[in-house]
Parts: structure tokens; sequence; C-alpha cells
């Protein structure tokens, strides 16, 4: 009797582990690769018809019916590229730790992903929403001055939200202007802040204190009992004052990271130094602000030339 082949489970939880503990990457991160394996391993229990198959039987010709299968379901083709991502990256794993021969996945095309622009604010509803918040900050409460603090974060120096959430206070340097981020990977940088941001980060931190977090350490943005603010809080407290200030519902916290860019390209800022500024670890990766900034050209040629 022929010998069932090895559970593939446990590669798969070794490979979230490599992701975790070796690469760097972030739980939620690690989540999303985890969910992206479920659902093939779903695919190819019900493919093979068994659930007695091992990775070692995964071929090209499986992988594109695992696309095809995902395409019936009515996924998008973002969300079909980043399956085919995770799947090749988990048998690069496999191959690199000898689990494999080789990688089927490795010279699959995945769908043709259209480009689409980020989503951001006009100069007009930034000056609107800041206005709001200094609105908020002069009550002098924890809540409002900390509000502006996140604004002055995102917009002025492009943090993501993740890297705003993890600031601790050490990081920020309100002498030099500047704060130090983790960004993806775990990586460090140095990134300037505003005058703007500074003043607003001191206007905040007696509030901080109040809460009972300690004034030289720990996380720069505290809630009411002092402790780091969550993810969601931030996400929360910014999405309510753009809505407040009409912006749409495309609006978030990321669209001030974008208008960021957006904003120091239209004013001719070089693009390798927004690279830099933003943390990203490919030039096409910013070259999309490029592009953002190209579609406002036209837009405005079209309306105001006689003959656009």
């Amino acid at each position: 009797m022929a010998q069932a082949p090895p559970d593939p489970q446990p590669l798969v939880e070794g490979f979230l582990r490599h992701l975790a503990d070796e690469r760097g990457l972030s739980p939620h991160t690690v989540a999303a690769y985890r969910k992206d394996l479920t659902d093939l391993q779903a695919f190819l229990t019900g493919y093979y018809g068994t659930p007695d198959w091992g990775w070692h039987h995964v071929d090209r010709l499986t992988l594109r019916s695992f696309l095809g299968w995902g395409h019936r379901k009515g996924l998008s083709r973002s969300t079909l590229s980043r399956k085919l991502s995770a799947a090749r990256t988990f048998f690069r794993f496999l191959h690199r730790e000898e689990a494999l021969e080789g990688n089927p996945a490795r010279s699959l095309r995945g769908p043709r992903r259209g480009r689409t622009l980020p989503a951001h604010l006009r100069p007009q509803g930034v000056e609107a929403l800041f206005e709001a918040a200094e609105n908020r900050a002069a009550e002098n409460t924890l809540r409002g001055t900390r509000l502006l603090g996140m604004l002055e974060l995102l917009y002025g120096s492009g943090l993501r939200l993740s890297e705003l959430h993890g600031l601790d206070l050490p990081a920020v340097d309100l002498m030099g202007d500047q704060v130090k981020v983790l960004g993806k990977g775990r990586k460090e940088r140095i990134v300037p802040i505003t005058r703007a941001a500074a003043r607003a980060i001191r206007r905040y931190l007696p509030r901080r204190e109040e809460t009972g977090a300690d004034p030289h350490r720990g996380p720069l943005l505290v809630n009411q009992s002092g402790s780091r603010l969550s993810r969601r809080s931030i996400q929360l407290e910014v999405r309510r004052l753009l809505e407040s200030c009409g912006e749409g519902s495309e609006a978030s916290v990321h669209s001030l990271r974008h208008s960021f860019a957006t904003h120091l390209l239209d004013e001719g800022a070089d693009l390798m130094a927004v690279k830099e500024l933003l943390g990203h670890a490919s030039l096409s990766t910013t070259q999309i602000y490029t592009h953002t900034s190209r579609e406002r050209l036209r837009r405005v040629y079209r309306e105001a030339h006689p003959r656009g």
C-alpha cells in the first residue's frame, strides 16, 4: 500500500515563522499570507479529490487552475495577484529549504492589474482639514492636541499608519526636527518633521503626561489610561475629521501619506528624495505619484485650454 505524502501544514507553519521571525513582517502581513495559503490548500484538496496530497504534487498547471478557480469565485485581479505572489514566495522558500526540487510558481504570470491612482487630498482640502484640527487642539484636551499631532506626522512626514502607531517617545527628536520610524521589514529610517509638527507635539505632551504615561519613554500616542493608542482609534479619529471636512468616502489615513508625496512632487521635489522619505524599497513604487501628477496636469489642460 502506497504511503501517504507528508502533511503539508507543518511546511506552511515553518514558512510563516520564517516571515515573522527572520523577515520581521508584521502580524497583519503574516495573517494575510496565512489566509492566501489556506485558500490554496482548500483548492488543492478539492482539485486532487483527496486530503492526501503533498506540495511536491503542485505544478504550474495546478497553479493556473487555482487562479481560474479564484476568477470564477469573483476575486479581483489585485486579489488574485496577491494570492499568486504568496504562493510564489512560499514555493521559493520550500525550494531554498530543499523541501522541493523547484518552484512551480516562478514563471507563472498573474492577471494584468489595472493601475489605480492613490486617493489624495487637494491642497484646499488639506487647509480645511488642518483648520478644523487646530480648532479642536485649541480646546487643549488630550484628544484634540493628539489629533493635530497625528495629522502633522501623517501629512507633514508621510508616515504609514503602522509607523505612526509604533512611534515611541524617545524616537521623536524635537530639537533636531526629526523622528526615527520603523518601516516595512523592520527597516529604520530618519524622517524630518515640520516645525508645525514639532509645535503640535510640544502642545500635546503635557496632556499626555496627565494620563500617567511616562514623560520620558513609552508610546508617543496614548489613550486616557496612558496605554498605546490603537491603530483602530487612529483610523477612526482621522476618518471622522476627514468626513467633517467634506472629504469623500475614499479618503483615509493613507490618503494623507499619498497627499504628502503628491504635493511634494507637484512642487518639484526630486523623485529619489521622495522615495527615501516614504521608505519605499523600489523606485517604481514611488513613480505612481508622478503618474498622479501627470493625470492632474492633463485634466487641467483639458478643462482650461480653449481647444482642450
